[in-house]
């Protein structure tokens, strides 16, 4: 038999330490936080996405299927990028004041949080969506029958293959540019909140300033 096949006398003696994932109260927060607004989002955006359908055609339809199904693969490909990514780097150019690569550091520490709202709440969410948009389609098109048609399976299954090699190829480009993506992400989240950051910065100097 191999030596290194032969199992160790110390090995009922190792034990692995649990990944630092924040206190226990904190993630029970969170998970309660997540779902419920993961609920009522879905409720009010399905609701929404209802109402708007009624008065479109079936090319604005497919349009609007094929724009939640993009933001879906999009959403998880930042997901898995933020995962997979090495925040070593980062920290290199945050000391160079690289623009984003604070945010990206953030990203990286909460990967988490990120990618349980990029693969599970934005993923869900635009699952439920783009169902309600196949399922106008396929009223629009075939009315309101109780069988079976062929126009059903066939959106339904675009809808589904679409999505899932969507999200196939999109986890193949994030692990294999899991950095990239992660500042690019960074960089947008920089120029969205760099306004009010130094707006709340001014604002600060200035009281301190006063006080003097």
């Amino acid at each position: 038999m191999d030596e290194g096949s032969k199992r160790s006398a110390d090995d009922k003696k190792v034990k692995f330490k649990q990944n630092g994932a924040g206190s226990k109260k904190k993630n029970i927060i969170w998970i309660l936080l997540i779902t419920i607004i993961s609920f009522f989002t879905s409720a009010v955006l399905s609701w929404a996405a209802s109402d708007v359908l009624k008065v479109v055609d079936i090319l604005t339809a497919f349009l609007v299927i094929l724009f939640i199904v993009l933001v879906n693969i999009i959403a998880d490909t930042i997901g898995t990028a933020v995962t997979a990514a090495n925040e070593t780097p980062f920290h290199a150019m945050a000391s160079r004041k690289l623009y984003g690569a604070k945010q990206a550091i953030r990203l990286i520490r909460n990967a988490d949080k990120v990618s349980n709202v990029c693969n599970d709440v934005i993923g869900d969410i635009c699952g439920v969506i783009s169902g309600v948009a196949g399922a106008y389609i396929i009223i629009r098109i075939i009315g309101e029958k109780s069988e079976i048609t062929l126009a059903e399976l066939v959106i339904t299954g675009l809808i589904a293959a679409v999505t899932v090699g969507g999200k196939a190829l999109g986890k193949i480009i994030a692990i294999g540019n899991s950095n990239y993506i992660v500042y690019k992400v960074g960089v947008v989240i920089r120029f969205l909140t760099g306004n009010t950051y130094k707006s709340k910065k001014k604002g600060l100097k200035r009281n301190y300033g006063n006080k003097k």
